[in-house]
């Protein structure tokens, strides 16, 4: 089986390691200087027990050194898949399957649903359908990530916490390659769960991220601290809480409630959100799959997000501050004469 992972940072080099234990032949986009070590030295993944593990594999910036792959794995952030979507062509053979390993709302999200949210389209996650167009819906493959990995030098990645993905079916099937891809997984030493409906769990990962990731990018708190002080959880609480009547009125169901939810991030213990790292390194922040595209969706089906709306304004102005926002064009999604883009 061949494997891409198109984009070998903290995460995406964490599983290309893991999966290469496994007789895949596995590849990684990769740029800069963090390539450059790679393709040297090939990549290493330090452990907190103190093991470590160093493969070497093809690595590269161009996707048509390596052709097409029975299996590519997006581990960019949600803005960087939409600008490089077109760059991805030359993996892409007929049956290849494309695993969208990203936190946040993916553009797939409304494929194989029925009646009036049918192949809706969210802008604040693909503007102008690049990605669904580029791509395809039949190719998704659903999958959350709760593994917690840093990049602390180039082809050097720290990971800290966790080895369990989800991954489904957008169709809700049960398919063959979802088989093999969950197979190939465990092969390599990661916990994959297949579930009937990953848009539960995307939703149980994206209720943490959306309150955690900008709570801490504004306060520099870490995950413990921000779960933890009585006013940051309470405001996590919040947005909790308004993101679940949202995600209950498109069929979603959560198997914890939101007290279990947050204390289930305070004992991952003091990690750095990956939006507070993208901050500090002065690296585009993921607010759009993160809390835009709720906000947008919330407006579809009349729910109010003040708590979400607010921290969404404080954060967007800190990363324009910063230099590190707006991702790619805000949709307009308070004009009530724009309808939804489906089929």
């Amino acid at each position: 089986m061949k494997i891409c992972i198109y984009g070998a940072g903290a995460i995406g080099g964490y599983m290309g390691v893991m999966l290469r234990e496994s007789e895949a032949d596995v590849s990684l986009i990769a740029r800069g200087a963090h390539l450059a070590a790679i393709q040297q030295d090939g990549l290493k993944v330090l452990f907190k027990d103190g093991s470590q593990k160093q493969k070497k594999m093809a690595a590269t910036d161009n996707p048509a050194d390596l052709g097409p792959q029975d299996i590519v794995i997006i581990a960019l952030k949600a803005h960087q898949a939409w600008e490089v979507a077109d760059e991805m062509k030359p993996l892409l053979g007929p049956q290849t399957a494309v695993v969208t390993a990203q936190n946040g709302m993916p553009w797939w999200y409304f494929y194989g649903f029925e009646g009036q949210f049918a192949n809706l389209r969210i802008e604040s996650v693909d503007p102008d359908d690049r990605q669904w167009n580029a791509i395809g819906p039949e190719r998704a493959i659903g999958c959350t990530v709760y593994p917690a990995a840093e990049i602390i030098e180039p082809g050097v990645i720290k990971h800290t916490y966790g080895d369990r993905f989800g991954i489904g079916e957008p169709t809700r099937q049960e398919t063959q390659r979802l088989t093999d891809l969950g197979n190939v997984m465990e092969a390599g030493g990661l916990k994959p769960r297949i579930y009937p409906d990953i848009r539960n769990d995307i939703w149980l990962k994206l209720w943490g991220n959306l309150c955690f990731n900008p709570i801490s990018a504004l306060t520099h708190a870490t995950l413990d601290v921000v779960a933890t002080d009585p006013g940051t959880r309470a405001l996590a609480h919040n947005m909790m809480r308004e993101a679940e009547s949202i995600a209950r009125r498109i069929g979603v169901h959560f198997r914890v409630d939101i007290e279990r939810r947050i204390d289930g991030a305070a004992r991952v213990g003091a990690h750095r959100t990956s939006m507070l790292q993208d901050l500090d390194k002065g690296r585009p922040i993921e607010l759009d799959a993160l809390l835009s595209s709720v906000r947008e969706i919330g407006r579809l089906v009349d729910v109010d997000t003040p708590s979400i709306d607010a921290v969404l304004a404080l954060a967007q102005q800190m990363g324009r501050v910063a230099g590190v926002y707006p991702t790619f064009p805000e949709p307009d999604i308070d004009d009530d004469s724009a309808a939804p883009h489906v089929d």
